[in-house]
């Protein structure tokens, strides 16, 4: 690394470590499992746009497959979205996915289409720090990321690139929403596994990030934990 480089990644690193942190200054993470196929799920997509729209709110829908058959192939959807709501159920000793749920921080889970229930589970994450302190900035087709930990968390942590289109439309031509055009935020398209941390030491790194998609760094604990860090790139 230059050392120009490794002075700014030093840098980055310890003005988090000398920065504390407000519980304002991590925001909640909400994955949303949804799809084009399943009626329940349009009010859970439309109340995504809020959360979207929201400063402490990292909102993000992720398309699933498995109602592909019913008449409406989700032009969105991915294998990699139901292997990841099932990785969850797994780590929470669940035995079903469905959808719409959301995921709060990579810990809770709630119907997506209850929106009371989801503002609860904001609120009791928004009260606390999050326990990884991240930075991210972009320079051309390079992010920065920076994090350490701030309170008493033991690894290992997997850092990881979110990429997403904010806004998409589709016209529903089969199936349970046929006829409806639906509006959809922060649609994802890549979950990027970046590097496995340890997080005894301030983590500096840099990874490639092309195209003009905007992305989350989210840093969770290994085997689809709690997720325990995130921010948006710069």
């Amino acid at each position: 690394m230059p050392v120009t480089r490794l002075i700014l990644s030093l840098a980055a690193a310890l003005m988090l470590l000398s920065t504390p942190l407000r519980a304002q200054d991590s925001p909640v993470v909400v994955e949303l499992f949804t799809s084009q196929g399943c009626s329940s799920c349009p009010p859970a997509d439309a109340y995504l746009h809020k959360l979207a729209a929201r400063e402490d709110v990292i909102a993000l829908a992720l398309h699933v497959d498995y109602w592909d058959y019913i008449g409406w192939k989700d032009s969105f959807a991915s294998p990699a979205w139901s292997d990841r709501q099932r990785k969850y159920a797994g780590a929470a000793g669940r035995t079903m996915v469905y959808t719409p749920q959301m995921i709060i921080n990579g810990s809770d889970h709630v119907v997506g289409n209850r929106p009371k229930d989801v503002e609860d589970l904001i609120d009791r994450h928004s009260s606390k720090a999050q326990p990884v302190v991240v930075v991210a900035n972009r320079s051309g087709n390079k992010v920065s990321i920076s994090a350490s930990v701030d309170q008493d968390i033991e690894g290992p942590f997997v850092v990881q690139l979110v990429r997403y289109t904010p806004k998409q439309s589709v016209e529903i031509k089969r199936g349970e929403n046929a006829g409806r055009t639906l509006s959809y935020a922060n649609v994802v398209s890549e979950i990027a596994p970046l590097k496995n941390w340890n997080g005894r030491a301030p983590l500096a790194i840099e990874a490639a990030m092309a195209g003009d998609l905007p992305g989350i760094i989210l840093i969770q604990k290994k085997d689809y934990g709690p997720i325990v860090g995130a921010a948006k790139v710069n």
